[in-house]
């Protein structure tokens, strides 16, 4: 056999064992990727829950245990996203959910609720004494507060709110009120035909004054402060001055003026001649 012979069998050998090992090698490439595929496909299957859908339940109304429940036998999961203040429904219900109820969700997806405040809204009350009775049932109603009962008591200024009170208790300013509290309003109806002793107010503060008068039958006028307090001390201060004087009669629903200090001084001034009057 010549070296020709010889050198064109070994190429055509070559060429057909690098063709098998080729052939071959594609072949199983292709097995591998098909079995990798089928496993992924399989996975998915397995971790979506291909196919698998539940109705989901109906959650607004319903506090969070009790949503709870539904949500763990349908085979879903629940999570609260947010929190508002709604009247129109009871404290701590779901006031909103998503997927909406009646629709079809995959098995273990989580259910997203909105929920109502467990407690109601405080709103801080502000200054309404010596104002009209419209504007004050006005900043009451615009407040989310309610205008429960109105009470006239003898005063030279019709239609001005005197006091504001729940219950019995009259309400102070900066003081915070549950959203739909109810308040009485004690409003003023024109000077009385009795005439009533002034009460003695030296040593008192400026909200006993007011109490005071109040059930006296008579309302606060102008008062002054000999200097002029700051946010943080003006409850201190103390009536040393009073105009009409203790015991002079005056029609019910006049007012009466005073003039407060936290000059200890003035105020015990006050005290001994109260005691002294008392004496005599």
């Amino acid at each position: 056999m010549s070296k020709s012979d010889k050198k064109s069998r070994f190429l055509t050998w070559w060429r057909t064992q690098t063709s098998a090992f080729i052939v071959k090698n594609l072949l199983l490439a292709g097995i591998i990727c098909v079995i990798i595929l089928a496993a992924v496909v399989l996975w998915l299957k397995r971790y979506t829950e291909h196919g698998i859908e539940v109705d989901v339940p109906e959650l607004i109304g319903l506090t969070i245990p009790e949503a709870q429940i539904l949500v763990e036998d349908a085979g879903l999961r629940l999570e609260v996203i947010d929190s508002t203040y709604s009247r129109k429904v009871a404290l701590g219900t779901i006031v909103e959910q998503n997927p909406p109820s009646l629709s079809h969700a995959k098995h273990n997806r989580t259910l997203y609720v909105i929920v109502n405040a467990r407690t109601r809204k405080q709103v801080v009350m502000p200054e309404l004494r010596d104002m009209s009775y419209r504007q004050v049932e006005s900043s009451i109603r615009q407040l989310g507060l309610a205008v429960d009962t109105v009470m006239y008591e003898p005063s030279e200024y019709r239609d001005l709110v005197l006091d504001l009170k729940i219950d019995t208790m009259s309400i102070q300013p900066g003081q915070r009120l549950a959203e739909g509290t109810a308040i009485a309003l004690v409003v003023g109806r024109g000077l009385g035909t009795e005439m009533m002793m002034v009460p003695d107010l030296r040593g008192q503060s400026l909200q006993d004054v007011r109490t005071c008068l109040l059930n006296s039958l008579l309302i606060l006028g102008a008062y002054d402060y000999d200097i002029e307090p700051t946010e943080e001390n003006e409850a201190q201060y103390m009536v040393y001055q009073q105009t009409p004087e203790a015991g002079s009669m005056i029609l019910e629903g006049s007012a009466v003026n005073v003039s407060l200090s936290t000059d200890q001084e003035k105020v015990v001034t006050a005290d001994n001649e109260k005691n002294e009057d008392s004496f005599f």
